[in-house]
């Protein structure tokens, strides 16, 4: 088995958080334990598929847990673990971030989105 190493932290968090939808839903699991369904409202426009994906991968990385209720119909929520706390306390500064310049970033993603369409 190969050692793996990073040159830098924000590899070592992209290996972990890499895709689009997994820092949404480790900050909505940061305010406390969801539902699935819960999370697929909250994280908007993923489907079905990468939302259970993104999940099941966090899980096996130790970033959440699945709690299963063993009730019938089936009760099941998501929570941060210890690790994925920290990894949560990490991300509310880019949060932060975000909103300080919500603005400017639209205006980018406007301006991408139309190049986009007239490539």
């Amino acid at each position: 088995m190969t050692e793996t190493s990073f040159r830098c932290g924000l590899e070592a968090v992209l290996a972990i958080l890499g895709g689009k939808w997994k820092p949404l839903i480790v900050y909505h699991l940061a305010g406390g334990s969801k539902r699935t369904g819960q999370l697929r409202r909250l994280v908007t426009n993923v489907s079905e598929k990468m939302l259970i994906q993104h999940l099941k991968e966090l899980t096996d990385d130790g970033v959440i847990q699945r709690i299963d209720f063993q009730k019938v119909p089936p009760h099941v929520e998501y929570e941060l673990t210890d690790f994925g706390r920290t990894l949560a306390q990490v991300l509310a500064p880019l949060c932060e971030w975000g909103t300080q310049h919500n603005a400017k970033v639209a205006k980018i993603v406007q301006k991408r989105n139309r190049a986009a369409t007239v490539a």
